[in-house]
């Protein structure tokens, strides 16, 4: 061994030996010298060239950012907490109705309510060093930049959790930069302002993350997981978390459904996604090896939720309305705090479009709690009350144009409905029904659609005024005669009832239980110059134009637009409610998403008619439905309940809309039928339904009849409406409503009923006379003073002056103030007038004889009151006859010589006639001694009277002409 290591040192001496030479060891230390100094200067300079790189860099970076202003805490704090959160909608007591209608849904939740798989999920894959970094992560940044110059095929990306939230919530996704250093900046700002777990949950609420069930695109993991597995965020399981937290990286490629809310065909890229989540999760230790692989061998497509109907989809009349009712709301508050009121939203279409589109923005995106008046128990009540109903009669076929393709194509046009039910004192819309189908017309039939009122308007602007005034109590006698008013135009009005009858003097309570036109007609040209369109106006119509409010034929219906249901119901809501008027209204209020209530509803009493006035109406109403001809009385028939109800019907011209609104003491409800486009509900295609003011009067109890089963106090309560002070019974006579007198208490036309105090009657009646009257051709008179006793009678006649009085102005025929049949009035006598004597004796008869009678021709003087049968005997002639002018011109008689003569009215006889006989005398009879019978002996003169004055006309006014129960008159019976 030691000869091989000494043989080796022998080889190396040559190479010792040349190290060892002194040029070597001097060529050594140059070059080594050399060496260094181009290190040290190498060196040196690469720190200046990184230093300058730096401050170049540096300078950049400051260039960037320079426009940026230095934030603060609230000013950020705003920024990442301002979601665009959806706002939501309540039923009454606080019940989910669901989102409104938005682009994108959202659904704020804290970190605490976030399950713990899902947000380990999310920081392991999208930002694994979140719990260390201070915003951003150089290394990362750095790999992003090289990527970006080199434009690498593979991106991994260098943004943080806390970059994301400052770009979705303070920056823009534009690429530059710019943005990205402004992004750096704020980042790490952000995380000195912000501890981690608040970055952590805004992130979690504004990431975005494809689509739901239902096709809706959706952020939040809140939203996700309900709107893709139905359950909770806190409640998602491991692979249903994986799932989600893989899905900001490309959320409409990884999301399961499609934008009609089917599931995609192709899941492969969501799912393949998800392991790569369970990967990462393992190797940062959130899970275990057992978890990692349970997870991946779990079928999570089983999970998809199914499809949910929205609550536009669900409730599409009632979603709508609330967000059109919201957004006005909104609109006042926001213009509120800029210092705007609503008269400035009203008087200027550009502050209001502005305010408006501000409204539906913030409502969209703020996150409002909308909380409404509406009973979801009762609204579902009443919606399937109206589909399951089939008598609504007739649907016709239309051709419209498609605005979209100019083709063709034929609609279904069914008889629609709108109805509402308020609580009378509240005014809170309980419920309403917004049409047929939603599909077919998305206009509100309850709340938009505007349509004549017809008879519905006659309590409202005619009968309670006309109490108001002190004009008419419940009793009062109103005319039912032919009615013909000048307009001021000049054209001449003449209102019909429905049908074409009269029924006379008849009490103001029946004329409004049967609905008939020409009282109210009548009754309103008494008041309309004390305009009594104001108590409309206090009422809440707001669709009156300022040309019809002097229009006679309103007081019937006649608008020149119409009323919406609500509108038109909610005014009977007054009489409810004792004469107030209570707004109604469907937001109770909106809270933001702070838990602020930003609205809420207060009620502010109109005062419209004394207590003493709407009780009156009401119980006037009660007639409708209880008074034997009433055309409301068949609501009673289908009801499965009995309490005090009051309410009127109406129809109006040409039978296109048919309405029944009624109240009790706890709720008003109305409803409405008729045809978008205006046509005949009484149409001969509807007779299988029928008669079409049955068809509504049916529906509108069915629909109490469901709620009743739901919500029986509400809809029958116990107690009735409660007579205020001030009501008082009394008698009164029913021609004039004045106190009764001799001849009325004769007559047996006294009657009772309630009046205001204030307004009892004080005269007594002048309306009947007790006094004598005669028939001249068939016709009644009364008699003269001079008229004989045997050709008049006594009886209780109305006084010609009361007649002149009670038809002034309106050229009616007094006779038709007792219609023959009227057994109420049969001892009235109508004395069209005192008959004057012509002053002339009565023309000569013609006698005849026939059997055992004799026949006279009719006096040829027409004011004849009777006749006188004469009989001879030798030169005497004997009366054995008086017989009135009544129509009657025969007389039966025994044998012997007869002859007549006619007696006028002043007591005058005629020449006689010729004398005939009957039967064959024994003996030729002597001549009379005297040429003509003795007069008979004078009757006692009646005390004289005035003469009559002439009637006076007037001149109505009219600029609109018949409507519906307007032109025909009252409603019909409305028998089933």
């Amino acid at each position: 061994m030691k000869e091989k290591w000494e043989s080796l040192l022998e080889k190396l001496q040559p190479v010792f030996k040349f190290f060892n030479d002194n040029r070597f060891r001097k060529r050594a230390r140059i070059t080594y010298g050399v060496a260094w100094n181009l290190l040290l200067v190498f060196t040196i300079v690469s720190v200046l060239g990184l230093t300058f790189a730096g401050g170049v860099g540096a300078g950049y970076f400051a260039s960037l950012v320079k426009d940026e202003p230095i934030r603060s805490y609230d000013s950020m704090k705003k920024d990442i907490y301002n979601y665009e959160e959806t706002s939501q909608l309540y039923f009454a007591n606080n019940e989910f109705l669901g989102k409104l209608r938005t682009d994108l849904e959202r659904e704020e939740v804290q970190l605490k309510d976030v399950s713990e798989h899902l947000i380990n999920a999310v920081i392991a894959t999208e930002d694994e060093y979140f719990r260390e970094h201070n915003g951003v992560v150089p290394k990362a940044i750095g790999r992003a930049i090289v990527q970006e110059f080199t434009n690498s095929a593979t991106q991994s990306g260098g943004s943080t959790l806390t970059q994301q939230l400052i770009k979705n919530q303070i920056l823009t996704n534009e690429v530059s930069f710019e943005r990205k250093a402004k992004e750096i900046l704020l980042a790490l700002r952000l995380e000195r302002f912000f501890e981690k777990e608040e970055i952590l949950e805004a992130y979690l609420n504004v990431a975005t993350l494809g689509r739901n069930a239902s096709g809706n695109n959706i952020a939040g993991v809140q939203s996700a997981a309900k709107g893709i597995f139905g359950v909770d965020a806190k409640d998602l399981t491991l692979p249903q978390a994986a799932y989600i937290a893989g899905m900001p990286q490309a959320p409409f490629t990884y999301t399961p459904f499609t934008n009609n809310g089917k599931v995609k065909e192709n899941l492969k890229p969501g799912l393949e996604r998800m392991k790569t989540v369970l990967y990462r999760m393992h190797r940062e230790g959130f899970i275990s090896q057992k978890e990692y692989d349970e997870a991946l061998a779990y079928d999570v497509t089983k999970d998809f939720t199914k499809p949910v109907k929205s609550p536009h989809e669900k409730y599409p009349y009632l979603t709508a309305e609330l967000e059109n009712r919201a957004k006005e709301i909104i609109a006042k508050v926001l213009a509120k705090k800029d210092g705007l009121n609503e008269e400035d939203l009203k008087n200027n279409d550009e502050i209001y479009e502005k305010y408006m589109t501000l409204a539906d923005r913030n409502m969209r995106r703020s996150g409002y709690k909308i909380h409404s008046t509406i009973q979801k128990d009762i609204y579902d009540s009443m919606q399937k009350t109206k589909n399951e109903y089939d008598l609504y009669g007739h649907s016709y076929t239309k051709t419209i144009t498609d605005e979209e393709t100019g083709e063709e194509k034929k609609i279904e046009e069914p008889v629609q409905v709108g109805a509402i039910m308020i609580e009378n004192k509240t005014g809170k819309i309980l419920s309403f029904v917004g049409g047929r189908d939603f599909e077919t017309e998305q206009i509100n039939h309850a709340t938009q659609a505007i349509r004549q009122n017809g008879s519905t308007m006659k309590p409202l602007l005619v009968y309670a005024p006309a109490i108001e005034y002190g004009v008419i109590a419940p009793g009062t006698p109103l005319p039912d005669v032919a009615m013909s008013i000048r307009a001021g135009n000049g054209e001449i009005w003449e209102p019909k009832n429905y049908s074409y009858d009269y029924h006379g003097l008849m009490p103001a309570r029946y004329a409004l239980a049967e609905s008939l036109n020409i009282p109210a007609a009548r009754l309103y040209t008494k008041i309309a110059d004390r305009g009594p369109v104001q108590f409309l106006e206090k009422m809440g119509f707001s669709t009156l134009l300022n040309s019809e409010k002097d229009n006679l034929a309103l007081s019937l219906g006649a608008m020149s637009r119409g009323v919406t249901v609500e509108e038109n119901t909610n005014a009977y809501t007054t009489f409810a409610n004792g004469g107030k008027f209570v707004d109604a209204y469907m937001i109770d209020k909106i809270v933001d998403d702070e838990g602020k209530v930003i609205y809420q509803h207060k009620a502010e009493p109109v005062n419209v008619f004394s207590p003493q006035t709407a009780y009156l109406t009401l119980d006037m109403m009660r007639d409708t439905m209880n008074y034997h001809t009433g055309t409301g009385r068949t609501a009673k028939r289908f009801l499965n309940f009995d309490t005090d109800w009051a309410g009127k019907s109406g129809t109006t011209n040409e039978y296109h809309d048919h309405w029944f609104v009624a109240s009790n003491p706890n709720i008003t409800m109305g409803t409405w039928f008729g045809y978008d486009d205006p046509k005949s509900l009484n149409a001969p295609e509807s007779a299988w339904a029928g008669h079409y003011g049955v068809r509504t009067i049916r529906l509108w109890s069915y629909f109490l009849n469901d709620i009743y089963d739901i919500k029986p106090d509400l809809v029958d309560p116990e107690e009735r409406f409660k007579r205020p002070g001030g009501i008082v019974d009394r008698s009164f006579c029913s021609i004039s409503g004045n106190l009764p007198s001799e001849a009325c208490s004769q007559a047996g036309l006294i009657s009772n009923d309630i009046f205001n105090a204030k307004y009892v009657p004080s005269k007594t009646d002048n309306s009947l006379l007790k006094s004598r009257y005669v028939l001249i051709n068939g016709a009644k008179y009364l008699a003269l003073d001079s008229t004989p006793a045997e050709f008049s009678q006594p009886g209780v006649i109305l006084n010609p002056d009361f007649v002149d009085s009670i038809l002034s102005g309106i050229y009616a025929d007094p006779r038709q103030l007792f219609p023959v049949g009227n057994e109420k009035f049969k001892n009235i006598l109508v004395a069209e007038n005192k008959i004057a004597d012509d002053g002339n004796a009565p023309g000569t008869v013609k006698l005849t004889a026939s059997g055992s009678s004799i026949t006279w021709t009719a006096s040829a003087s027409g004011d004849v009151v009777g006749y006188r049968v004469y009989k001879k005997n030798g030169n005497s002639a004997q009366k054995i006859g008086s017989i009135k002018s009544d129509g009657s011109f025969s007389q039966s008689v025994g044998n012997g010589s007869y002859y007549v003569v006619a007696v006028d009215v002043a007591g005058k006889q005629s020449a006689p006639s010729n004398v005939v006989m009957i039967g064959q005398p024994k003996e030729k009879p002597k001549p009379p001694k005297e040429d003509k019978p003795k007069p008979p002996p004078e009757e006692p003169k009646p005390d004289p009277k005035p003469e009559p004055e002439t009637p006076v006309t007037g001149n109505p006014n009219d600029e609109q002409g018949n409507n519906g129960e307007n032109q025909n008159g009252g409603e019909p019976p409305a028998e089933g």
